[in-house]
């Protein structure tokens, strides 16, 4: 049957919080996945990606390509049947204006090293 063929996922976000369980199939693209998830981002969580490209999923300590399927990412298909598979997203913090003003060499003590030899 089809229905047996798709995997179900949740994705954790960064404060423990998921979104999910979902059943996909196993064609589906990460970039599917991602799309899928900026569209359920809870809106009340501050710093959210504004687009697929600000977030990585992670499965099994893997970052995820967004051009392979979940087959091709090796993600456990069928291995784990009534199970849900967890992933994790990491979000891509924005950078401010403030942030890329500032360059490393203001700071005079961090760019001291020293080496003695005795």
């Amino acid at each position: 049957m089809a229905g047996d063929d798709l995997v179900e996922l949740k994705f954790r976000l960064y404060d423990g919080t998921d979104i999910g369980p979902n059943k996909y199939a196993p064609a589906s693209t990460v970039a599917t996945l991602k799309e899928s998830i900026l569209s359920q981002w809870p809106q009340e969580k501050a710093n959210g990606p504004k687009s697929i490209n600000d977030m990585k999923l992670i499965n099994a300590g893997k970052i995820l390509e967004n051009s392979k399927t979940l087959a091709e990412s090796r993600v456990p298909v069928g291995e784990l049947p009534g199970c849900v598979i967890t992933m994790h997203v990491v979000v891509r913090p924005s950078t401010s204006d403030k942030a890329s003003d500032k360059q490393p060499s203001d700071d005079p003590k961090r760019n001291r090293c020293y080496c003695t030899i005795q």
